[in-house]
């Protein structure tokens, strides 16, 4: 399965709740968080390592767990040194590295024979073992082209093995690309705002545990300012239940509070991401949003280097350090679009001082 969306829609959170199920039906489980320009290979380790902790005191035959131990550390001491370097995790020491399993360099066959062991192991276990992969968009194109090579022999054996992933709402198409049966390999789940009867009751359901309800009104200035959007929902909710002194939650409690929230997100979700991107970058984020990009648009790259007087392939290196620090991303080639729900507003407020 793969789940995609913008910043702030509840990615990471849906992965989590995922694998407390599968661990609630004592499968093996690990997880790990993509980072750009860094193999996955160490990181699958650790996660492998991890789902296997999980199971493996409940197999009868120890030998078989420790020659799983040893493929797990083959597989792991194969990561290059530089990816390895200020990683403090060190696979099982009390066994030998196989050799001969897992251990070939070329990272597909080496997927395809650690994941095959371990889904043995488990199979033996009568359980499954998930891998849950946060921020996928940023692993490498060989590297993602190798984990869905490893995905689908593992589907085509039916072995009881499910990777689970998360990324930006590109990640569909960037695993399109890296095989051209991903399309059939993935369910593809795409994660959006909330509908105006869930935002409601994202609201209304924990403010009633507390014998405090919303006004109708409050409700419909609730989902102007959120626009459905979780992480808004969230921010906005928090502040005007600090805000509003009795029940039912009015109208005027929401615009009175709507400062703080904006506030808070101005400083920890717009702010913080905006902090991290160069000048450069944020001359090239400003020009994206005056163009009107925003939560649904995307602009043309040509319009956005006609915008700033200068030519396409001059701003490459800014559109590419914002892709990898995942501000923006293009689905299709010649446009971009922000990651973050609403960061062209956020742009173009900034720049008008309200």
């Amino acid at each position: 399965m793969v789940l995609s969306g913008l910043r702030g829609v509840g990615k990471t959170v849906l992965l989590n709740a995922l694998r407390s199920r599968a661990i609630n039906r004592a499968w093996g489980t690990g997880k790990i968080e993509a980072r750009p320009d860094q193999s996955v290979r160490l990181p699958i380790a650790q996660a492998v390592h991890a789902a296997i902790r999980e199971v493996a005191h409940r197999h009868r035959d120890p030998d078989r767990v420790d020659d799983l131990a040893a493929v797990v550390k083959a597989f792991a001491l194969r990561t290059q040194l530089p990816d390895r370097k200020g990683i403090r995790w060190q696979p099982p020491t009390d066994v030998v590295a196989a050799r001969g399993r897992a251990d070939s360099g070329d990272l597909e066959l080496d997927l395809i024979e650690l994941f095959g062991d371990v889904a043995t192991i488990a199979a033996d276990l009568g359980v499954g073992i998930a891998l849950f992969v946060d921020e996928m968009q940023d692993i490498g194109p060989v590297e993602l082209s190798a984990l869905c090579g490893a995905c689908h022999e593992i589907s085509q054996a039916a072995a009881p093995l499910i990777l689970v992933g998360a990324g930006l709402p590109h990640l569909p198409v960037t695993l399109a690309a890296s095989k051209s049966y991903a399309e059939r390999l993935f369910h593809y789940v795409v994660v959006d705002r909330l509908e105006r009867p869930d935002a409601d009751r994202a609201l209304t359901v924990p403010a009633a545990s507390e014998e405090v309800e919303y006004e109708s009104k409050a409700l419909d200035e609730m989902y102007r300012l959120t626009d459905g959007y979780p992480y808004f929902v969230q921010a906005y909710g928090k502040a005007v239940w600090d805000a509003a002194p009795n029940s039912p939650i009015r109208p005027m409690d929401v615009l009175e509070a709507a400062p703080e929230a904006e506030d808070e997100l101005a400083v920890g979700f717009f702010g913080a991401r905006y902090e991290r991107a160069t000048p450069a970058e944020r001359e090239y984020m400003r020009a994206v949003a005056d163009l009107g990009a925003d939560s649904h648009a995307a602009v043309a790259t040509a319009d956005v280097a006609k915008a700033l007087a200068r030519k396409p392939q001059s701003l490459s290196p800014a559109r590419d350090g914002l892709i990898k620090k995942g501000l923006v991303f293009s689905s299709e080639r010649g446009s971009v679009a922000f990651t973050v729900p609403h960061f062209g507003a956020y742009l173009r407020s900034q720049r008008s001082g309200t």
